[in-house]
């Protein structure tokens, strides 16, 4: 009869351990086994399915290539294994303690993996951008079978040597810039310069905090630039005949409409945020649920009934029917994360405002808003490029090439069943994304901490 240990013979974490069972041990072990030999088996399933096949002119084809490739992975395992045992052995001679040898091996497993997935990542992105130089409008990088190079000998690589900016002089075709908007290009160029330079520059100097009204004043100025070329650039500059002629109209009407969106998502969702967190009345928590709900039903369901609608209030094929149909649909998510940023604030600094005299709308305006920056700056990026990256409602809502916004007009590109433009569209979408990769850039932190902040409540 075995006895339990009384409460004055429990170690101080007040359970006893027991060792694992020998199932529990070996039960790791088992199921890498069954990973490995379930990849292998797929491996071989591969191998006899391309085997005995036509080869096609965009497959490489190795003789005995998954014998080389598994010589291959061999000696990867094995250099591995011999850096990380060299790892250990520095390691414990550098800090007198004892490494484990498979923690370190597993460490460097872990950072080949990401490598490796960072590397698959990448890959399609420069494939991207080498086919927006290739003027052969392809896709397809063609083996060069004479080339002693396995990239190249195997079409993972294009020719570089064909590379040229005909794809993209094709985008500014008979595209005329009045002076007037040359001036603020040339200032909005040097601002945004001046801001990169005093970004570093407060970087390298460690002290950023002297540079940050030039900066705030930089930025500004460089905001302004963009958005008066955006607003008043009109359809008469683009004389062009073809479609890629018009499609830095297309980026200016995406810019305007969703810098518009932008803009009502904040006004909407922080006025309704702040009344779902602070207010009390009938219907609150069922408005929440409806929120809610109506999250679970994707865009093109609605389709027919926005089109239906915009038709009979005469904004068909408008920029603010586009805009009131995002503005519709950004309300419901960003409210809730509005909501959550103004929980974690503290109630008792909107009590003190109130009892110095200050309404509920003042408390809101001078209190709450100057602290929800960060949140605000969070929600124009969300809805920003949730809106420039959209398709199906601009494709519905809008007709001509000149009222068509980015997406519309990259499909326009490829349409055509022998005459697709992947050169022009390869081009297009590399100058397309160039918007939201600054916007990204230069408000990373804010577009983060407003993530956070709106999920967390304190």
């Amino acid at each position: 009869m075995t006895s339990v240990p009384g409460p004055s013979s429990l170690p101080p974490g007040g359970y006893v351990h027991r060792e694992p069972g020998p199932l529990r041990r070996a039960l790791p072990w088992l199921v890498l086994a069954a990973i490995v030999l379930g990849l292998g088996y797929l491996g071989s399933v591969l191998v006899d399915s391309l085997q005995g096949k036509q080869k096609s002119f965009s497959i490489y084809f190795v003789e005995h290539g998954w014998v080389r490739f598994l010589a291959f992975l061999l000696g990867a395992a094995g250099l591995l294994a011999l850096t990380s045992f060299l790892g250990q052995r520095l390691g414990m001679v550098r800090t007198g303690r004892r490494i484990s040898y498979w923690a370190v091996l597993g460490t460097q497993l872990t950072h080949l993996f990401l490598i490796l997935v960072v590397l698959v990542a990448i890959y399609p992105l420069l494939y991207v951008l080498i086919a927006a130089f290739d003027p052969r409008n392809s896709l397809f990088a063609f083996p060069d079978f004479s080339n002693p190079n396995i990239l190249y000998r195997s079409g993972l690589l294009p020719n570089l040597q064909v590379l040229s900016y005909e794809n993209f002089a094709k985008l500014f075709e008979g595209f005329t810039v009045p002076l007037w908007q040359l001036v603020l290009a040339v200032l909005g160029g040097a601002a945004g310069a001046a801001l990169l330079l005093m970004k570093g520059v407060g970087k390298l100097s460690g002290r950023p905090e002297g540079l940050r009204t030039p900066m705030r004043w930089a930025g500004w100025l460089l905001l302004g630039a963009l958005a008066l070329i955006v607003v008043f650039m009109t359809p008469a500059q683009f004389t062009g005949e073809t479609n890629e002629s018009k499609f830095v109209l297309s980026v200016r009407n995406t810019l305007l409409v969703s810098g518009i969106t932008g803009l009502l998502a904040i006004i909407l969702s922080t006025t309704a945020g702040y009344a779902m967190a602070r207010l009390r009345f009938a219907g609150r928590f069922q408005t929440l649920l409806f929120f809610i709900f109506i999250q679970m039903f994707p865009v093109f369901l609605a389709l027919v009934a926005v089109y239906k609608m915009l038709t009979d209030l005469g904004l068909a094929n408008t920029f603010t029917g586009l805009i009131l149909a995002y503005s519709g649909g950004a309300i419901a998510f960003n409210t809730w994360i509005f909501k959550g940023y103004v929980e974690s604030l503290p109630e008792s600094l909107e009590e003190a405002a109130m009892v110095d005299g200050a309404t509920r709308w003042q408390t809101f305006l001078r209190v709450v808003l100057p602290l929800s920056g960060g949140m605000m700056v969070f929600i124009f990026l969300n809805q920003f490029i949730g809106t420039y990256a959209e398709f199906i409602l601009a494709n519905v809502l809008l007709t001509g090439v000149e009222q068509w916004t980015v997406g519309v007009m990259l499909r326009s590109f490829t349409t055509g069943q022998f005459s697709t433009k992947w050169g022009v569209f390869a081009a297009a979408a590399t100058l397309g994304a160039l918007p939201i990769i600054a916007l990204f850039y230069a408000f990373q932190n804010f577009f983060v901490g407003g993530a956070v902040a709106g999920g967390v409540k304190e």
